[in-house]
C-alpha cells in the first residue's frame, strides 16, 4: 500500500508544476529569444528578424549602403542647384529632396564643396568630354563639327532636364560658382584648343573669316541652351508651346550653316 506523506512533508515539498507562485516567472519565459527560435527563424535573413539591432542614424547598412542612395543624392543636388542656385542650397535641403535624413547626407558628403567636386568629376566631366568629340571626329570639316556639337548640346539637355537651367545660372552667368570650380579643376586648355581649331579653319578657308572665334561657342549656347532653359515658360504660349529639342536643334544648325539668307539651290 502506498505511503501517505506526512503533513510536514506536504508543507516542505510544494508541487513542482506550480508556475504562478508570486514573484516567480515560468522558466520558459526566462529563456532568451534565440533559444526559442525555430530552425526556420534562425535561418531567416537578418533583415527579416524581428529582433534585429537598431541601425545607427545616418550610417546605411546592408543593402542600403551602395551607389543607389549616393546617386539619388547627386540627382537631388542637381535639381536643386538648377532650381535655386548652388549658394542658396544646403545639404539638408538636398537630403530632404532625395527622401533621406541629413545624417545620411553627411555620411556620403561632409561639405557642399565635396559634393560639388564629386558632381564635377562624375557628372560634368563626362558631359564635357562628350561635347569635344565632334571636333575630334571632324578635324577638317568645321561645318560637320559645329553641326554635330549643336545637336549633341540639345541631346544632353534633353537627357538631363537640369542641364539648361543649371548652365544658365551657374556657368554663363556672372559669378557662377560652377564655372569657377570647373575652371579650377580643368583650366582653359580645352577652350584654347577649340579656339585654335576655329582660327585654323578660317585660315584654310573652311570657315567664315568674319567670325569671331571667341564668340562661336557663346553663340552656339545662345541658340540651344537658352531656348531650352526658357522652354518651360512656353506652356501657355500657343505659338511656341510645341517647340522642342528637335526643332531647336534644326533651327540652330540652319542659322549657323546657312545664315539668315535664303537657302541656295543645289
Amino acid at each position: 500500500m502506498a505511503r501517505i506523506p506526512s503533513d510536514d512533508q506536504a508543507v516542505k515539498s510544494p508541487p513542482k508544476d506550480i508556475a504562478g507562485v508570486k514573484g516567480r516567472k515560468p522558466r520558459a519565459a526566462l529563456r532568451r529569444p534565440a533559444e526559442t527560435q525555430t530552425d526556420s527563424q534562425a535561418d531567416a535573413p537578418a533583415n527579416l528578424k524581428a529582433a534585429a539591432p537598431p541601425r545607427r542614424p545616418g550610417r546605411p547598412s546592408g543593402a542600403a549602403r551602395g551607389p543607389d542612395q549616393r546617386n539619388r543624392l547627386l540627382d537631388a543636388a542637381l535639381v536643386l542647384f538648377a532650381r535655386q542656385g548652388i549658394v542658396d542650397t544646403t545639404l539638408g535641403e538636398i537630403a530632404r529632396e532625395a527622401g533621406f535624413t541629413p545624417a545620411m547626407m553627411h555620411y556620403y558628403f561632409k561639405t557642399r564643396d565635396q559634393l560639388l567636386d564629386v558632381l564635377i568629376d562624375e557628372r560634368f566631366a563626362p558631359l564635357r568630354a562628350g561635347l569635344g568629340v565632334p571636333f575630334q571626329e571632324n578635324p577638317d570639316d568645321p561645318v560637320a563639327a559645329i553641326t554635330q556639337l549643336t545637336r549633341r548640346l540639345v541631346q544632353v539637355a534633353t537627357d538631363h532636364p537640369w542641364f539648361p537651367s543649371l548652365w544658365v545660372r551657374e556657368v554663363i552667368s556672372d559669378g557662377g560658382l560652377l564655372r569657377q570650380r570647373m575652371h579650377e579643376r580643368f583650366g582653359d586648355a580645352h577652350q584654347k584648343a577649340s579656339l585654335s581649331a576655329i582660327a585654323r579653319w578660317q585660315k584654310e578657308g573652311r570657315l567664315n573669316a568674319g567670325l569671331e572665334p571667341a564668340l562661336v561657342f557663346v553663340t552656339l549656347l545662345g541658340l540651344t541652351i537658352l531656348p531650352l532653359a526658357t522652354s518651360k515658360l512656353w506652356c501657355n504660349d500657343p505659338v511656341r508651346r510645341n517647340i522642342g529639342g528637335e526643332q531647336i536643334a534644326r533651327h540652330a544648325v540652319a542659322l549657323l550653316v546657312q545664315g539668315i539668307g535664303p537657302k541656295k539651290a543645289g
